[in-house]
């Protein structure tokens, strides 16, 4: 077996601690109210044998990270899947650190499934190990891909916290009109989460079905000769095609619950290779992620909000407006460091200057932005509880685009990170 494949199964083995490591955490939290011993004691026992179980998870993670790196000669950060696989590892070591600090259970039953999501999301994309392009070479993108992710993954822990503060403190039994209106974006919130789940099971569930789809997509340029070129590119769906690829083809499609052809066909505007694919997978993440809502919604025959709510009862609500200032406080520097300062001195490495408006480097710049601007409303205007909460929610929104939305939806030269 080489060191490739014992990295993956390695990863599967993180996978299934982390899930444990969650469950065993919902039994701390939730189960102290019907276990026999005092609530504290449960709740301790319990929080340290799921800590102990994520742990474990991470030491595998980590296990996986170095044995793939060791088995492809490269760091495992050159594309989509390595890189996530490392936002959720970071992510795991900065909720370790935190954890360290302030002994909350209750942070684990929120961070462990943010990792679920995110790990699970890598592996939709091909795991095999590809070769570098040029730009990829420098020993400075390795430093600025850690870093930002590192400070991107302290974001990701303050999220964490910042939702867990809102779910505490917006009562969802009230009806004025100030309190229906933070109930609907905590829903939201949970909703958006849920698209991302649905997106990862549809993914997951058409490709175990051998689901495929192809076309050929026609594309027309102007050179700068003013001679118009017309180019045939050949794309590949996974998922049922609701909308095909402008100015395409069909070569054979799967049928899909009586659809014998594509239903829409992408705008013209969006005739990028890939832009058609991306589109039918936004559109599927919709349908699925609200279908499984749906279901949610049925078998709690109440909002999520809701649902949890009540588990958040004795919680000291400054704690959790705590941790999310003090996890977003660490992640700033190292974010500043990785995401702006190493980013700008691989940039002058790989192409020769140091700022170039490419759109991850802007959206990297309006994610920092943003953080700035948060640490200057929490200590400068005092922003705290329900305001700060809210911006390290819609902060890690950011993030979450930079990463995914940038890479996958705007082109530019980072688009082969989402290869």
């Amino acid at each position: 077996m080489s060191l490739v494949e014992f990295s993956s199964d390695v990863f599967l083995v993180a996978f299934f601690l982390y899930c444990f490591a969650f469950m065993f955490y919902v039994i701390a939290v939730a189960g102290k109210k019907w276990s026999n011993r005092k609530p504290a004691d449960h709740e301790r026992r319990w929080g340290k044998i799921a800590f102990i179980t994520s742990s474990l998870g991470l030491a595998a993670h980590l296990a996986f990270f170095f044995t793939r790196w060791a088995g492809s000669g490269q760091i495992p950060t050159s594309n989509m899947y390595e890189f996530m696989t490392f936002l959720g590892m970071s992510i795991m070591i900065a909720y370790t650190i935190i954890h360290a600090i302030y002994r909350k259970p209750l942070l684990g039953m929120f961070a462990l499934p943010l990792t679920v999501i995110i790990v699970s999301y890598a592996a939709v994309f091909p795991s095999d190990v590809q070769p570098l392009i040029p730009a990829l070479t420098s020993n400075w993108l390795k430093i600025h891909v850690t870093t930002a992710a590192l400070g991107e993954a302290f974001f990701a822990v303050g999220f964490a916290a910042g939702l867990m503060y809102l779910l505490r403190v917006v009562d969802f039994k009230q009806t004025s009109k100030e309190a229906r209106r933070s109930q609907f974006w905590v829903e939201f919130t949970l909703y958006s989460l849920v698209l991302i789940v649905g997106f990862i099971i549809a993914v997951f569930g058409f490709r175990g079905a051998g689901y495929e789809a192809h076309f050929i997509q026609e594309k027309s340029e102007i050179d700068i000769k003013g001679i118009e070129q017309t180019t045939t590119e050949k794309v590949a769906y996974a998922l049922p095609p609701i909308v095909k690829p402008y100015n395409s083809q069909t070569v054979e499609m799967d049928s899909f619950l009586g659809m014998e052809k594509p239903l829409l066909e992408a705008p013209y505007w969006m005739n990028g290779v890939n832009a058609g694919r991306k589109l039918n997978t936004v559109v599927w993440s919709v349908i699925a992620g609200s279908i499984l809502y749906g279901l949610l919604r049925l078998a709690f025959r109440k909002r999520l909000g809701a649902v949890i709510h009540p588990a958040m009862e004795g919680i000291d609500p400054e704690d959790l407006d705590e941790i999310s200032y003090r996890a977003i406080a660490i992640g700033f520097p190292i974010f500043t460091l990785g995401a702006l300062i190493f980013a700008m001195i691989w940039a002058e490495k790989a192409w020769g200057r140091f700022w170039g408006w490419d759109p991850k480097e802007v959206w990297a710049l309006i994610t920092w932005l943003y953080y700035s601007a948060y640490l200057h409303f929490r200590l400068s205007r005092g922003w705290q509880g329900l305001r700060s909460s809210w911006l390290a929610v819609i902060g890690f929104v950011i993030v979450l685009f930079t990463l995914i939305g940038v890479n996958l939806i705007i082109a530019g030269l980072h688009s082969y990170s989402g290869a």
